[in-house]
């Protein structure tokens, strides 16, 4: 790790708070941080996208659905989230709120910082470039992180995110759509996704 990086972890009440939106923001700057087997790895969280839980026809919880693969969603604030899309990739999300209320943060994208090489290995990738945690399926596979993880809590344990005083200006963050949620009719509309302006790490839409 980077000594010159004084990290806290995130604590209950970060987590524990009514604004999904307010909070997706906020992310943006925090450190994500694995450590599995000894092995540290960290990126610095350039991209999310807020899901406002049972109102929102893009949460996995709209309507009140409930099952057994999600329960996650339902948990307390801080608890993690992760499942599998199209099959292949771990997609990892925060959950945020009071126990029960579903509201879920995707976290897209990290510029990488601690354990590069370490990162290659898990992604199969040849050299470190913009590429290598861009889009939520690589974030989980450059640090680790499977389905296993769900319903864990990022207050304890191995993985956890992380500030360290960085913080983007107002003027460096854009607010988008959301990608891949076009079923969701007009809350496809949601200026949900938080981005980091001119970052070559953020995936999808730039604007």
């Amino acid at each position: 790790m980077d000594m010159s990086r004084t990290m806290q972890k995130l604590d209950e009440s970060f987590y524990n708070r009514t604004d999904v939106l307010k909070i997706s923001r906020e992310l943006l700057g925090k450190i994500l941080v694995t450590r599995f087997d000894g092995m540290l790895t960290s990126g610095r969280i350039v991209e999310t996208e807020a899901y406002a839980g049972t109102g929102d026809r893009a949460c996995h919880a709209y309507g009140g659905k409930r099952t057994a693969r999600m329960e996650a969603v339902y948990g307390p604030p801080g608890t993690i989230y992760i499942y599998i899309c199209y099959g292949i990739h771990y997609l990892f999300n925060v959950v945020t709120n009071k126990k029960d209320i579903p509201h879920v943060i995707l976290i897209r994208a990290l510029e990488p910082l601690d354990g590069k090489e370490i990162m290659l290995e898990r992604t199969g990738k040849k050299k470190v470039d913009y590429s290598l945690a861009r889009g939520p399926g690589n974030v989980s596979r450059a640090l680790g992180m499977t389905t296993a993880h769900t319903g864990g809590n990022l207050l304890s344990g191995g993985l956890y995110i992380a500030d360290d005083g960085f913080k983007y200006k107002k003027d460096q963050i854009l607010v988008t759509k959301r990608i891949g949620v076009e079923y969701a009719g007009e809350d496809a509309e949601r200026m949900y996704r938080f981005i980091v302006k001119g970052s070559p790490y953020v995936s999808g839409r730039k604007s």
